[in-house]
């Protein structure tokens, strides 16, 4: 008795499938490639209920002391330098650290414009910053 099947096996490939992937791996790039923004400073902001990881070892603390006057001071150093030597003096203090870091001290009443600059200080240099907060 010579029983024969009557269905052969298709070797053909369905495709169906790797399309959908396809679409789905092309929508997720080009969802995720707009959340990316290359200009932005790279900052770690505390919670005020929480701790930092990265330990910064320089401070750079900015005192208003009214009418647009601003002192900045390093390490909590009660002698005040020029905001055009921050830079020289930062470089100076990190110059031998591995993983850079400084954070920033403001008081409330200091303007952001005052805050960023001292950003871009650390934005020109590759360095992490902190922005100091105090618990609620």
């Amino acid at each position: 008795m010579g029983y024969k099947r009557s269905t052969k096996v298709l070797s053909e490939n369905g495709m169906s499938s790797m399309t959908d992937l396809v679409f789905l791996l092309l929508i997720f790039f080009l969802i995720t490639s707009t959340l990316v923004n290359p200009n932005a400073l790279k900052l770690l902001l505390p919670k005020s209920t929480g701790q930092v990881s990265a330990k910064a070892t320089v401070s750079v603390s900015i005192k208003d002391w009214g009418d647009g006057n601003y002192s900045y001071h390093i390490n909590g150093n009660e002698n005040a330098v020029q905001f055009s030597e921050v830079e020289d003096e930062l470089i100076e203090l990190l110059q031998s650290e591995e993983d850079p870091t400084f954070s920033i001290y403001a008081d409330e009443s200091v303007p952001v414009k005052e805050v960023v600059a001292v950003m871009n200080i650390a934005k020109r240099n590759h360095y992490k910053v902190i922005l100091a907060t105090r618990p609620e």
